[in-house]
Order: C-alpha cells, then sequence, then structure tokens
C-alpha cells in the first residue's frame, strides 16, 4: 500500500505561510462500538506522516503491550490517550487531533462508540464540518449507528462520509457493500444530508484510506484521503448577518469602553449600525479593534473588541447583531433536546441553560414528544432519560437573543447544566420561539402587596413544612394556623392531600408529577403571599431542587423552610393510613422513604425534631420564630 508524500518545503517560514493559506476542515468518526474509528484516524495520521520518529517507536512499543494486532502497529493507541482507554480498547473521551496534507489542514474528533457515552459524540459532532460515519462491514447498521447519525444531522452537519470498515473481514464482498449502503440511504433519507459518500476501506490494512485498493476493483470511488482533501463544504453562517455575543466588556480604563467577542456569522466595521439585544437599543461602530490593532472589518471567526458611538448599557451574554437584521429576542422556545445525564429530565425542576456567555434559569414546561432514534416516530411521554432525544416547550427567567439553529448553529443552540453537581445533562436546539412569549405581558396593578399586607397588620410569608410522611406536616402546620387565627392574621394552608382531591387531581407520584406538583403549589403559594397573606404549605416536596424553585419565586424573607423532621421508624409507626405497609409490600410505587428519595433541607429557617416534640410544642416553637423576626406585625 503506497504511503502519502508529506509537502518538503526549504524553511520554517515557507511552510508556515503554506498553512496559513490552507482551508480547514473539522470533522468527526462516529459510529457503534469497535467500528474502527480510532485505527482509522491512527492510520490517517500515519499515513499523512503526522508522527514524529519517537511517537513511532512509542508506539511500536505500546502495540505490544496493549495492541490487539501482535508484532504489528495498533494505529488506535495513536488517539486512545486514557490508560482506561487502552488496556480495554474503547474510545472513552472525545480526541481531537490535527494533520495537514499538502491541500488542507484537518481537525479530527474521534469520538465514542459506547452508548453510555453519547454525550462525548455530540460534544465532538458541535463544531464539525463533516462526519465520517463507521460501519463494521460484518455486523451493519446498528442502533448506535443510528443514534450518532440523527444527532449529526440535528446538530446541522450536512456532509457525511460512510466507511463501511473492515472489508478484509468479509473478503471484500461487494453484495456486502452495497446491502450496508442501501439501508443506511433508506434509513437517512430525511435527514437532509447534503452528501453521502460512501467509501469500502479496511482501517487496519489500509484499503481505500490513502490510495485506492486492488482488493476492492468494483470501487470506483475516490480514497478517502482524497475525498477529505477535495470535499467542497461551505459555511452555514456564510452571507448571515452580524452577530457576536458579548463575553466580556472590556475596560482598561476611563478612556475606553469596548465589548469584546467573537463574530459568529457576517462581519462588521466602523460606522455599521448596530442593536444590542435584548435591551434593543442601537448605536454605531466606532472601532474594531484586535490584538493587532484596529482593523477595516472584522469577519465571521474573528475575534474583536468593539467600541460605540453612543454609551448604551451592554452587558456579557447580550447579543451585537446589525440594526436592520436583529437576532429574535423571546423567554419561551420549542426546542429539541439530547439528554445526557443517568438522571431523568424532568419538567418544572428548575435547571441552568447556557447559550454562548448567556446564563439563566430555565424549566422544561412541557415535553411534546419523544423520538425514536431507529423509526424516527414520536412517542408520548414526561421525561427524557439518558440518550432520548425529545422535543420540548421551554421557559426562562428572562428574555434572551437567538437565531433558530437551523440558521445559525452558533445563536440557536444551549447546554444544560444541573444546578446541584454543575454536570452538564443535556444540550437543545431552538426551533422557535412560542408565539405567546411576545403576545403576554404583565399588567400593572395599582394595589400592591406591600398594601394588602399592611390592611392585614402582618407580613406575607410562606411557611413550607416538608418532611416524611407521618413526620406531622399537616398536624402542626394545623396547629399554627389555628395560633395565628386566634391571634387575628390572615391565613391559608394548603395540604398536599387537599390539593391532590383539585387542582392537582391529575397527576400521580412519579418523580416528573411531584415535581410538577410542588411547582403549581409554589405558583399558588406566589399568587397567596401577593395578596398578603400567611401561606401553610404541608407537603412532602422530597427534592430541593423543587423547594428551591419556590423560594426563588418570592422575595427574600419570604419563603421560611420548616424541616419536620421524624425518622423512618418514627414515621413508619404513626402510619394510620397504612401506607408505609402498602408501600413495603409492593402495592404502592414511589413512596417516599421506601423506593423514592427523600432530600432533606440543609440549612431550614426551622427545624422541628417531631421525634422528641410534641405537636403543641413544635407549634409553639415556630409561632416563636414568626414573632421574633417580625413577621407578625403588631
Amino acid at each position: 500500500m503506497d504511503g502519502y508524500a508529506a509537502p518538503q518545503f526549504a524553511d520554517i517560514e515557507t511552510y508556515l505561510d503554506s498553512q496559513l493559506k490552507k482551508s480547514l476542515l473539522r470533522f468527526i468518526t462516529c459510529g457503534s462500538v469497535d467500528d474502527g474509528k480510532s485505527t482509522l484516524i491512527g492510520r490517517l495520521l500515519y499515513e499523512s506522516k503526522m508522527i514524529f520518529d519517537d511517537q513511532l517507536a512509542s508506539l511500536k512499543n505500546e502495540s505490544k503491550k496493549f495492541g490487539t494486532q501482535g508484532e504489528e502497529i495498533d494505529f488506535a493507541l495513536l488517539v486512545d490517550g486514557l490508560a482506561a482507554e487502552r488496556e480495554q480498547g474503547i474510545t472513552i473521551d472525545v480526541a481531537y487531533r490535527f494533520f495537514s496534507t499538502d491541500r488542507r489542514k484537518f481537525i479530527v474528533a474521534d469520538t465514542p462508540g459506547h452508548e453510555q457515552y453519547t454525550r462525548n459524540m455530540a460534544t465532538g459532532a458541535s463544531t464539525a464540518d463533516l462526519a465520517i460515519v463507521m460501519i463494521d462491514a460484518r455486523k451493519g447498521v446498528l442502533t448506535q449507528t443510528r443514534r450518532h447519525s440523527f444527532i449529526v444531522s440535528l446538530l446541522g452537519i450536512r456532509h457525511v462520509v460512510l466507511c463501511i470498515n473492515k472489508m478484509d473481514l468479509v473478503d471484500y464482498d461487494q453484495a456486502t457493500y452495497d446491502r450496508i449502503l442501501a439501508e443506511y440511504r433508506d434509513f437517512a433519507a430525511d435527514f437532509g444530508f447534503e452528501s453521502i459518500q460512501a467509501i469500502p476501506v479496511s482501517a487496519l490494512a489500509g484499503d481505500n484510506v490513502v490510495s485506492n485498493s486492488d482488493r476492492t476493483p468494483w470501487y470506483d470511488g475516490p480514497p478517502l484521503m482524497e475525498y477529505l482533501d477535495t470535499v467542497e463544504i461551505a459555511s452555514d453562517d456564510a452571507g448571515k448577518a452580524f452577530r457576536m455575543p458579548v463575553q466580556w466588556v472590556n475596560r482598561p480604563n476611563l478612556d475606553f469602553r469596548g465589548f469584546a467577542g467573537q463574530i459568529v456569522s457576517g462581519s462588521v466595521k466602523a460606522g455599521d449600525a448596530v442593536r444590542a439585544l435584548p435591551s434593543g437599543k442601537s448605536s454605531k461602530v466606532s472601532r474594531v479593534v484586535a490584538m493587532g490593532g484596529d482593523l477595516d472589518e472584522g469577519v465571521e471567526g474573528q475575534s474583536v473588541t468593539l467600541t460605540l458611538e453612543d454609551e448604551i448599557d451592554v452587558s456579557r451574554g447580550d447579543v451585537l447583531c446589525a440594526d436592520k437584521q436583529p437576532a429574535e429576542v423571546s423567554d419561551q422556545f420549542q426546542a429539541t433536546m439530547l439528554w445526557m445525564s443517568d438522571s431523568a429530565m424532568l419538567p418544572g425542576r428548575s435547571y441552568v441553560i447556557k447559550m454562548g456567555a448567556r446564563e439563566c434559569q430555565m424549566q422544561v414546561t412541557e415535553e411534546k414528544y419523544r423520538i425514536d432514534v431507529n423509526t424516527r416516530a414520536h412517542e408520548a411521554g414526561k421525561t427524557l432519560k439518558l440518550n432520548e432525544i425529545g422535543v420540548v416547550n421551554i421557559a426562562l427567567d428572562r428574555e434572551v437573543a437567538f437565531d433558530p439553529y437551523e440558521d445559525n448553529r452558533r445563536m440557536g443552540g444551549f447546554i444544560v447544566i444541573d444546578r446541584m453537581t454543575n454536570e452538564t445533562v443535556g444540550l437543545g436546539l431552538i426551533n422557535f420561539a412560542l408565539r405567546r412569549a411576545s403576545n403576554i405581558h404583565r399588567q400593572a396593578m395599582d394595589v400592591s402587596k406591600e398594601l394588602r399586607a399592611s390592611m392585614k397588620g402582618q407580613k406575607p410569608v410562606i411557611l413550607w413544612f416538608t418532611g416524611l410522611s407521618g413526620a406531622g406536616k399537616s398536624t402542626v402546620a394545623n396547629i399554627v394556623e389555628k395560633r395565628l387565627a386566634a391571634m387575628g392574621k390572615h391565613t391559608y394552608t394548603l395540604d398536599g392531600d387537599n390539593v391532590r382531591h383539585g387542582l392537582n387531581n391529575d397527576l400521580g407520584f412519579t418523580d416528573a408529577d411531584r415535581v410538577e406538583n410542588i411547582r403549581r403549589v409554589g405558583e399558588v403559594s406566589k399568587l397567596m403571599v401577593d395578596a398578603g397573606l400567611i401561606v401553610l404549605v404541608s407537603f412532602i416536596s422530597p427534592f430541593r431542587a423543587e423547594r428551591r424553585i419556590v423560594r426563588q419565586m418570592v422575595e427574600e424573607g419570604e419563603f421560611w423552610e420548616v424541616f419536620v423532621d421524624a425518622s423512618l421508624e418514627a414515621a413508619e409507626s404513626r402510619d394510620v393510613k397504612g401506607l408505609y405497609k402498602k408501600a413495603r409490600a409492593g402495592e404502592i410505587k414511589n413512596f417516599t422513604g421506601i423506593d423514592s428519595p427523600y432530600e432533606p433541607p440543609q440549612a431550614p429557617e426551622i427545624h422541628l425534631e417531631t421525634d422528641r416534640l410534641d405537636p403543641e410544642a413544635a407549634a409553639d416553637l415556630v409561632i416563636e420564630r414568626l414573632d421574633a423576626a417580625g413577621l407578625l406585625g403588631g
């Protein structure tokens, strides 16, 4: 097999100048486990002469220690850098490698094939222009092949190379190749790919990798390296309007105030009219500043600092746009989401969304449907589990600037972060803003919460009683309300069982329904606080995240978490309804404390240990704390 001849240069300056003039192609390798992705990249690096002599010597030694090819070089070890990857012979993390030919530069992302690492594959695909989908000729199209191809299409990659690998293990059989190609084309027919170039290869033996193989005389297409060198891929953002998310407000001294960021589409020059979103304020660019000085024009991909003629308010996370072609602004969207966490996505739970440099709070308000990666059928559901893809409605706590993902990949994508663990749990692609987001506005009212509360001679507050079933929440809350009523205070109690007979009678006891249960009660509690009431809420509310959501709905000091703390044994001993007995017998599913977790408060305003306090004493303690805080007025 002929090797690829690397270009020669007389001096380093000539070489560097040649590199600057070359185009750059970013691509990924993806597919199912052990389809040969790492081996193919290793072969490309080897054939393009991008391995130094000491690296080659080390590779030969590593191949003897970890390799699977006997005395031969195991090319997969060039990109499988983690010890666990070498020991297990799999790819776990995304490995990025650079190589070049005399025509083009390449950055390739070797992505894992295991289902549990699909999140890493999506990360690699998010910046790629082309995808190499690997298929083991012995196995054909697998579920993970379909999943990766679907994710590739969702993320806007429009060019695919279908490498049907390990042809040496099927005796270079054309019928096998034709069958797999036909199945893949049929599956991917609706994915919107502009091109699917199929190539029969043996990454290990090098067939059709850098030159056409004599073993496949029936294949008359280009070898892989030649195709990568010549494929034309236009920028998705070519010709699009100017967009620059602001990453930093640059203020080195009193005489300079600029806005730094990377131009994600379009171009900008001094004198151009721009609009800052979401505020909508407009101005003109006075300077385009880069590291080497002022530029005549800033273009897509450049990181620049813009100064404006007017002192308008622009902050980190805002977006500077072409004034006549601005991005959209909204706080509610329909989006396609890939879930990447072992913990299921729960509608109503508060997450952090990150779009560019903007971070804000997000809730999934509705799951429209899940998408079956094999059939692309739409399935009903309330949650998304690991590696599931669905279409959802989301609501943010503030307006953000965006373009639909299909129009601008850099302006329409986001990641979802768990607020407790700071783990990235999902990625999403904005489809469109929900129409009601721009049509609904808050109506100003002349009678304020403060006036309503002063008329009642009290300060409004939510007393949120949380604890296990049988801990004494409802009992203590009932006594507290009677004491407050005797003092002439205006109150209302929302009890978990009572609310489920009306407002929440459509909800069950799954984690998703529990989250929605608390969200609705939180909204009602907020309205009652706005009415100036002291609201007593008696709910198990097992998840800290949901209790935190309610706390953030109201002003500081208006949410008091009352932890009614009883051991599981004590709660079971008071089980007058027989619920624990039924739960232990398997007759009640998702019962808190038995087969569903309870997350106790970490810093409650009031901690009632009802193992040792009787209900009257516990109620006395609550009244005492409220009075000491001045919440009961005169």
